[in-house]
């Protein structure tokens, strides 16, 4: 009786399946590797074009330093010119001003920097922007830095609360 040479059927299909195995995860491999560098020149074209958004604001302010010895009401006209055109650059990135005087104080788009006790403002109202802040809805670039009103009796609220 001759004795067959031939492997069984369950070791092709191991051999096989294993093959199978191997080339998949080697594209999977391939596929990472591919989206890491996806990543990679997504972000720098992104820095890229968020940088050359700034460059006419720094142009603007080269302008403005070589004309240092101009009539100052000019000058000044300049400068809110730049400061209207940064304004401008982080608009068209999304990035809109947070904080505005009279509305609610929020501490998650807010950082209370004083607190104003003579104020005709409810209680807990944003009177004055100190620094104004930047997001796009969502997030936050910084926190508006504002003064925040308070009652101008706080002894006398306290006793009405202990009182009641």
């Amino acid at each position: 009786m001759a004795q067959d040479h031939a492997p069984p059927e369950e070791a092709v299909d191991v051999a096989e399946l294993t093959e199978r195995w191997r080339r998949a995860a080697a594209d999977v491999e391939n596929t990472r590797k591919w989206a890491d560098r996806q990543a990679i020149r997504q972000r720098e074209e992104e820095r890229l074009a968020v940088s050359a958004a700034w460059l006419p604001v720094l142009d603007n302010l080269d302008l403005a330093l070589q004309h240092g010895d101009a009539d100052p009401s000019t000058i000044l006209d300049g400068v809110a010119g730049v400061r209207d055109q940064a304004l401008g650059v982080l608009a068209r990135l999304g990035f809109q001003p947070v904080g505005e005087v009279g509305e609610p104080f929020d501490p998650v788009r807010h950082e209370a920097a004083e607190v104003v006790r003579d104020s005709d403002a409810p209680p807990g109202t944003v009177v004055r922007v100190l620094r104004p802040g930047y997001g796009d809805g969502e997030r936050l670039l910084r926190p508006a830095v504002v003064a925040v009103s308070a009652p101008s009796d706080l002894t006398g609220q306290e006793a009405g609360r202990d009182g009641g």
